[in-house]
């Protein structure tokens, strides 16, 4: 079984399980995650593998990171992940990418990425649920961070914050790569 299996059938597998746990037929979650009736199914069925827009939307809709929608084991107190068990969960053919490194759930959903983001490559982010909050350290390179349509500059070593309310795009306008580290924290009870 391929990484791509595993993960669809683990997704498919997490999204029934915290669909079900929370009490939403297929259209209820459907609608709180503004996705289709049938995406809901393909991914429930292992049948598809959804965008990571389409998976964090099913994530915020479940209120659970989308760590845990990926991997529901439970496990002991401390979680170790190796290297090699990262998720990449987006890349351009530039060599632009994000790996999700950890989450955790208490005290609500809390995840924490490491991006590689190349010359000319930008990712855009619908807007999250209130009081999510992102967090960013830059290793190398300048990150141009767009929120809300404003731009700001994040040179290496600096660090920003934001509440991910309102849309939002991470972009390298530079020639270097952007190297950073990101958290997202996300408010219990959306």
């Amino acid at each position: 079984m391929t990484d791509l299996d595993q993960l669809t059938q683990s997704l498919a597998r997490n999204l029934k399980h915290w669909r079900t746990e929370r009490g939403y037929t297929l259209d209820a979650l459907a609608a709180r995650a503004g996705v289709s009736r049938g995406m809901i199914i393909q991914i429930e069925q292992a049948r598809t593998n959804p965008s990571v827009g389409t998976t964090v939307k099913i994530a915020d809709a479940l209120g659970v990171s989308i760590t845990t929608l990926l991997d529901y084991e439970q496990g002991p107190q401390v979680r170790i992940v190796a290297r090699g068990e990262a998720v990449r969960l987006w890349s351009t053919e530039a060599g632009s990418s994000t790996m999700l490194l950890v989450g955790a759930e208490a005290p609500g959903p809390f995840e924490m990425w490491d991006w590689r983001l190349m010359p000319g490559d930008r990712s855009t982010s619908d807007p999250h649920p209130p009081g999510t909050v992102e967090l960013m350290h830059v290793r190398s390179g300048t990150l141009t961070l767009v929120v809300d349509g404003e731009e700001y500059e994040v040179a290496a070593g600096a660090s920003a914050t934001f509440e991910a309310k309102v849309a939002h795009e991470y972009r390298n306008d530079g020639s270097d790569p952007v190297e950073m580290t990101m958290s997202v924290i996300i408010p219990l009870g959306r």
